[in-house]
């Protein structure tokens, strides 16, 4: 994911976070929270879901934030 902020300084550096993942979505994606990437912790099983949706919150350095979902 990229977010990006025109502030300089502090209020312009962007980190991401999970908002909402569930229990499942916690053992498989992790997120990295200063460059937005998403990666998996282990491989996927079809069998297991077929589909997740990750809500990811990226919050400037001002306190300033918005979310989006990924599925």
């Amino acid at each position: 994911l990229t977010a990006t902020d025109t502030d300089e300084g502090m209020n312009g550096q962007v980190m991401y976070s999970f908002q909402t993942l569930s229990t499942k979505a916690s053992q498989i994606y992790k997120l990295d929270s200063d460059t937005g990437a998403i990666t998996l912790l282990q491989s996927l099983d079809f069998e297991e879901g077929d589909s997740y949706e990750l809500e990811v919150k990226a919050k400037d350095g001002g306190g300033l934030f918005d979310t989006a979902k990924v599925s």
